[in-house]
């Protein structure tokens, strides 16, 4: 089954989070809602990105590999190439 890695963000904090999921849009109301330990606090988190890939493991993979970049230039590249 499809999974997602996304890219969210939130204005008020100006952070991006990155994640995956097997269903998006369930997965951002979650945040929007407190029901993420990190992204709770707030509730404007906005969709930025997002790619489908094959399985979980290939959006671990994905996931890990944004996250270890550990860039907010990287992730606004893939923000705006995207565009």
């Amino acid at each position: 089954m499809s999974h997602f890695v996304y890219i969210i963000y939130s204005p008020k904090r100006n952070r991006y989070y990155v994640g995956q999921t097997q269903h998006l849009e369930k997965r951002l109301f979650d945040h929007n809602n407190s029901r993420s330990k990190y992204t709770k606090g707030t509730s404007d988190w906005e969709l930025k990105w997002s790619q489908e890939v094959i399985d979980r493991s290939e959006a671990l993979r994905l996931e890990k590999q944004i996250k270890s970049k550990k860039s907010r230039n990287y992730i606004e590249f893939l923000i705006d190439s995207a565009s």
